[in-house]
Order: C-alpha cells, then sequence, then structure tokens
C-alpha cells in the first residue's frame, strides 16, 4: 500500500448575507445585480448580461427595494432610446456597504483556515 505524499489543504468558505427581519435582502447576486444595472443602465441588459431572466431580475430588485429604508434600483422613463434603471446613491452606498463586509468576512476566513487543525 502506498503512501500518497502530497498534503491536502483545508480551507473555510462562506458567503455573507445581509438579511432583515422581512427576509433575504442582500447577498453576492444581488449585489452582482445592482453591479450589471448600474453599468448597462438596463434591468434587461444587466439580467441579459448574467443570463437571468428579465422578470426574475425585477423580482429581485422589487424585493430589494421593499425591504430597503431608500430604494436602491430606480427605472426611468424613457424617450427615443427607450427606459433604463438607475442605481441610487442608497444603492452605491449599500454596494460599498456589502463590498467593505465581504472583504473583511474573506479576510476573516483565511485567517481562520489557516489556523485550521486537522
Amino acid at each position: 500500500m502506498a503512501i500518497s505524499t502530497t498534503e491536502t489543504h483545508y480551507f473555510i468558505q462562506g458567503r455573507i448575507w445581509i438579511d432583515s427581519d422581512k427576509g433575504p435582502f442582500l447577498g453576492f447576486g444581488r449585489i452582482q445585480l445592482l453591479k450589471k444595472i448600474r453599468e448597462y443602465g438596463s434591468i434587461s441588459q444587466a439580467a441579459k448580461s448574467m443570463e437571468m431572466s428579465y422578470r426574475q431580475a425585477w423580482q429581485l430588485i422589487e424585493s430589494i427595494n421593499l425591504k430597503a429604508p431608500q430604494p436602491l434600483v430606480i427605472k426611468t422613463t424613457g424617450g427615443k432610446g427607450g427606459g433604463g434603471a438607475l442605481v441610487t446613491e442608497a444603492g452605491e452606498n449599500m454596494i460599498a456597504t456589502y463590498e467593505a463586509l465581504d472583504q473583511a468576512f474573506l479576510e476573516f476566513l483565511e485567517m481562520k483556515s489557516k489556523e485550521l487543525k486537522l
């Protein structure tokens, strides 16, 4: 029986979710959706870039906006080129807040992974 000389490395993984008493509020996927809306100025284009239906994207945005103290995304009425969507200042602040929490969480996981003794 041969003994393997390769060492197995273990690490801890996880994701941050911001929940509310009304249910899930923000997580990685929803933040990505907000960032794509910011990039494209359109819920439809954001959804398409994430291989998600418009309906699903719109339901997520409605859910986020209902749970937020202020809307994070607003629809804009269209002129010649049609309507679009805008990530509000509150939305930008939530993106920054989530990313800071996520970075701190990843650093915590890395530190705890180094301490892991199996």
